[in-house]
């Protein structure tokens, strides 16, 4: 059973399409742990008929997301990204509460594969500084002391 999302069928609809047509355009959404569970299916499901790369697929594509731009996207880009791969193109990160209503964040993001250049066809590998092939750590940033905001007072000459 679909989960409701304490919405009509026409507004649940509308509201995947809408989340599916941004996660693919800008790759990251965040968005609630419900949503994310429900819009992930969906691409997935998007992504892999699309890897068909027939005329069905396509107006398939086109149908289902609002923007014209996310179906060619999906063709030209993502696609080929995920030759190899026949599931799991999308990552969830949980992000921890929202601080309104307190409702679990989830961050959906579209997993880095091969980058195909799209005018030779050639299979590009991401190379780190280090010279390593795709190899990611997911190590947080480095925090820099802050300064307190107060002015040093010097010590002023009496004349």
């Amino acid at each position: 059973m679909v989960n409701s999302l304490s919405r009509k069928k026409d507004s649940r609809r509308s509201l995947l399409r809408n989340l599916a047509t941004s996660l693919i355009l800008y790759e990251e959404i965040t968005t609630t742990k419900a949503k994310a569970k429900e819009v992930k299916a969906v691409v997935e499901h998007l992504i892999a008929k699309a890897k068909k790369n027939n005329l069905a697929s396509r107006r398939l594509l086109l149908a289902y997301l609002f923007d014209k731009n996310a179906t060619r996207k999906v063709f030209e880009v993502i696609v080929p990204r995920y030759k190899k791969l026949d599931s799991g193109f999308i990552l969830s990160y949980k992000l921890g509460q929202r601080l309104g209503d307190s409702a679990s964040l989830v961050m959906l993001k579209l997993r880095e594969g091969e980058i195909v250049s799209v005018a030779t066809n050639e299979i590009i590998s991401k190379k780190d500084k280090n010279g390593n092939e795709n190899n990611r750590t997911d190590k947080k940033p480095a925090q820099t002391k802050k300064t307190s905001g107060a002015k040093k007072t010097g010590s002023k000459d009496k004349k």
